[in-house]
């Protein structure tokens, strides 16, 4: 087995990376891909085979994805770029004669009305249409949104535009095991996974921050173009506080909550709690 895995500079992919040698994968099988592979250096020095690929260049693409048999397809974080980076990736992955494309999507992309969502719906219809057996990871928000920004939390409060939607956020962490998991393991062609933690409420998040830190740390609900001039003004770029601003508004409405069943059966476990996450962040 070769698996090539995209992305792999990024938090995700390099956790895909660790998951899949963890899980006995030698390295010499595992094809990590990078724009700037100076940030891959000690994969290499593992074992790890490094190449240079851009979702923009298609022909490191084709040159990068040589002998795969498996491609971990990590989507591309340039929103509003990623239908044709992605185009590019199944081109390629297709005329490569990849035996399996695992493709890391949104919670519900065949339905969802989140703007993060139409370009993992293209690409999910792509795939299908390419004739490459895939697999669809549609992944919730990830646990990190919400520890990485304990700081802010403690000083100002939780805010948002979420009312009362409950989100099934998990670690990266345990997305990139349950991805490991389908590339290690049989079964899986053709499957959509909704994968997402314990769902909790903003009021939650708010009520755990404040148990673990001692202070009073309160959820403040606003308008989506409130919460969206917030994001601003905290230096965010208007697009993409927009963006984001939507994703709660889809939070509330029931976007991103999944069962956790999905996630539960491929890492075999519970997935890493709210709480557990929080304290490790801390």
């Amino acid at each position: 087995m070769s698996v090539v895995v995209t992305g792999a500079t990024g938090h995700l992919g390099r956790l895909i990376v660790e998951s899949l040698l963890r899980r006995g994968v030698p390295a010499g099988k595992i094809v990590a891909l990078g724009r700037d592979t100076s940030r891959l250096a000690d994969l290499a020095d593992r074992g790890v085979e490094v190449r240079p690929a851009d979702y923009a260049d298609p022909d490191s693409l084709r040159s990068a994805f040589a002998d795969a048999e498996q491609l971990m397809f990590v989507s591309g974080s340039e929103v509003g770029q990623r239908v044709p980076q992605h185009h590019h990736v199944i081109e390629a992955a297709r005329e490569a004669g990849v035996g399996l494309v695992v493709y890391t999507s949104i919670a519900h992309a065949d339905t969802s009305d989140l703007l993060l969502a139409a370009e993992h719906r293209a690409t999910e219809e792509e795939l299908r249409a390419s004739g490459l057996p895939y697999v669809l990871l549609r992944n919730s928000w990830y646990l990190e949104n919400y520890t990485g920004q304990l700081a802010g939390y403690l000083a100002h409060g939780v805010a948002g535009s979420a009312g009362d939607g409950r989100v099934s956020a998990a670690t990266r962490a345990d997305y990139a095991e349950a991805a490991a998991e389908v590339l290690t393991t049989e079964g899986h062609a053709g499957q959509a996974y909704e994968l997402g933690g314990e769902a909790f409420t903003m009021t939650e998040l708010a009520a755990e921050v404040s148990r673990q830190s001692g202070q009073d740390v309160r959820y403040t609900d606003l308008p989506v173009p409130a919460y969206t001039d917030l994001l601003v003004s905290a230096g965010l770029p208007e697009p993409y506080a927009a963006i984001l601003a939507d994703a709660d508004r889809g939070l509330a409405q029931g976007a991103l909550y999944v069962p956790v069943e999905d996630l539960e059966k491929l890492l075999g476990r519970r997935p890493t709690s709210l709480a557990e996450a929080i304290r490790a962040a801390r």
